[in-house]
This record gives structure tokens, C-alpha cells and sequence, in this order.
């Protein structure tokens, strides 16, 4: 082989890996990641809130993402001011994250989250409404 046929097929290399990269490096939007709840309801008092963070087009659980920001308060029923801490807690199963609330009154909680998905640029947010109960 001549020094053309070696230049000609490293072009060629190099151009297929460049494609490659780039077909691997095409990532979903962040719009396409939700978070849900799995139960809609808890107990008022110690409560445990377990939330799946899914990827919408294919309802996968993603797991390991880094969840920085996290709230309960009671703003739908008007006050938003009424909030309380919220703990991470394990969880045993990909893409269930789980938290442990005081639970202070019944009715509407507004549980917000905000987190970053590996590989991915920008950030998930959701606000899931959870109902306490007695």
C-alpha cells in the first residue's frame, strides 16, 4: 500500500469515529424526563413520599440522578408559607427516589423537585401535589 491508500483510509477512520461520537453524544431533551409520584396520598405525621423520575418517550425509570432541590409546602390550599423539611432516604429500586417528611396537617401538599439527569444538559422541575390524610 502506498502512503495515499494509508491517508486515504485514516480520512476515512476518522470520519467514521466523528460520526459515531456524534450520534452518541444526541441526548433526549430535558423536557422528555418527568418525575411522578407513586402514591398520590401519604399519612399525616412521619411520611415517606417515593417518586419514579421516568423518561417520558419510553417510560423508563432513570436512575442516579442528582436530585438539588427539594420543597413541600402547603401552597394548594393557599398556603404556600406552610412548609416543612424534607429528607432523601434510600431506596432499593432504580429510578425511585424517596424522602422522609413531617407531615404537620391534612390536605394539599405541593412537593417540588429539581434535579440533573447524567448526561444531559439543563435541569429537571416538577411540582407534584400530594393529598395528607389522617
Amino acid at each position: 500500500m502506498n502512503s495515499y491508500t494509508y491517508a486515504r483510509a485514516l480520512q476515512v477512520a476518522l470520519i467514521g469515529i466523528a460520526v459515531t461520537g456524534s450520534a452518541t453524544l444526541a441526548r433526549a431533551d430535558i423536557k422528555d424526563y418527568e418525575f411522578q409520584l407513586v402514591d398520590k396520598s401519604v399519612k399525616k405525621g412521619d411520611a415517606v413520599i417515593s417518586v419514579r423520575l421516568v423518561h417520558k418517550p419510553d417510560g423508563k425509570p432513570v436512575p442516579d440522578a442528582v436530585i438539588f432541590a427539594k420543597r413541600l409546602d402547603m401552597a394548594p390550599d393557599g398556603m404556600e408559607t406552610m412548609k416543612t423539611t424534607i429528607e432523601p432516604m434510600p431506596s432499593t429500586e432504580p429510578g425511585i427516589y424517596k424522602f422522609k417528611a413531617e407531615v404537620t396537617m391534612e390536605g394539599g401538599w405541593r412537593l417540588s423537585l429539581a434535579a440533573k439527569v447524567q448526561g444531559e444538559t439543563g435541569t429537571v422541575e416538577n411540582k407534584l401535589v400530594i393529598k395528607a390524610t389522617p
